[in-house]
């Protein structure tokens, strides 16, 4: 009884997804990045993809998910591994699309996830249990990052200068950039997008500011 409970909770349809996800974070990759990698169509894991629109459960296909353990280089027997909960040596965190992120409710004033329009996805472990990813989406930020690549957000880790981070304004504009330098009266930033000239932010208009640990490519 107990070797078929722990088998039906293996094979649910967010441990599958979720190895998924790990899958591609140990490739170093988003879910569209394996797909792609794999032959597939780019949405193939998409979060927008694992529940229908009248929200019956999609699973993925055996062949995709046998194309995606080629492209990782990997097995039927780690996939089976990486479905268990326990896998060490990564985790799940809050995710929303970036261009949601400035969204008001997004965050809390601490910036930390709050509020609706969050999923999870599975990446490398961080030292800051608060941290979060952010979905790229778009070519605005290239070529940093691209369309599909996802960011780790770590509001504890500390930041220095010539770090990439995330920065809110308390008008809820997000920004993607380099930090230049800080002082105690303001912020000198590069922003990733291309359009974007230096811009310095003083620290009263500053919401939060967070460090960018780990991104997939």
């Amino acid at each position: 009884m107990v070797r078929q409970a722990k088998a039906q909770r293996m094979l649910t349809h967010d441990r599958i997804w979720i190895a998924l996800d790990r899958l591609a974070a140990r490739a170093g990759l988003s879910p569209s990045g394996l797909a792609k990698r794999a032959g597939l169509d780019p949405t193939t894991f998409n979060r927008s993809k694992r529940v229908t629109s009248d929200g019956r459960e999609r699973w993925p296909s055996t062949e995709s998910i046998a194309k995606a353990l080629a492209a990782a280089d990997s097995s039927f027997g780690s996939f089976a591994r990486l479905i268990d909960e326990d896998a060490a040596d990564s985790r799940s965190v809050p995710l929303l699309g970036l261009a949601m992120a400035g969204a008001s409710g997004a965050f809390d004033e601490a910036g930390l996830p709050s509020g609706k329009g969050w999923t999870e996805t599975a990446l490398p472990i961080a030292d800051d249990g608060h941290g979060f990813a952010l979905e790229i989406s778009g070519d605005a930020l290239a070529p940093v990052y691209r369309s599909g690549d996802i960011i780790l957000v770590s509001p504890g880790t500390p930041i220095r200068k010539g770090d990439r981070v995330v920065v809110k304004t308390r008008k809820g504009e997000m920004l993607v950039a380099t930090l230049k330098r800080r002082t105690a009266g303001a912020l000198d930033l590069q922003p990733l997008e291309a359009a974007q000239a230096a811009r310095t932010i003083v620290t009263g208009d500053i919401g939060w500011i967070a460090r960018i640990v780990w991104a997939s490519q």
